[in-house]
């Protein structure tokens, strides 16, 4: 939200018209994926779903109801299972 709008612009360009597929199959660490169901940003199905598929030490973890910006309508129950991940 502090950002210029042309660093943001570009940052979504950028990111939408990459193909991070091979970079996320090289991932080895243990990964939590977090997403909320109701983002209207990033469609859960065409995001988390498929980078926890590439992803081989991964969990997921889709937020019934929950937006794009979950981490701050709902840091209460990220936070705990951020936690929580750590900690396992």
């Amino acid at each position: 939200m502090m950002g210029g709008a042309k660093a943001l612009n570009d940052g979504m360009k950028a990111f939408s018209e990459t193909d991070q597929t091979e970079d996320l199959k090289a991932i080895k660490a243990p990964t939590l994926i977090l997403q909320g169901d109701d983002d209207q940003v990033v469609p859960y199905k065409d995001a988390a779903v498929l980078q926890a598929k590439l992803l081989k030490n991964s969990t997921l973890k889709v937020y019934p109801g929950f937006p794009h910006g979950m981490c701050t309508t709902n840091a209460d129950v990220i936070n705990s299972d951020l936690l929580a991940f750590i900690r396992s």
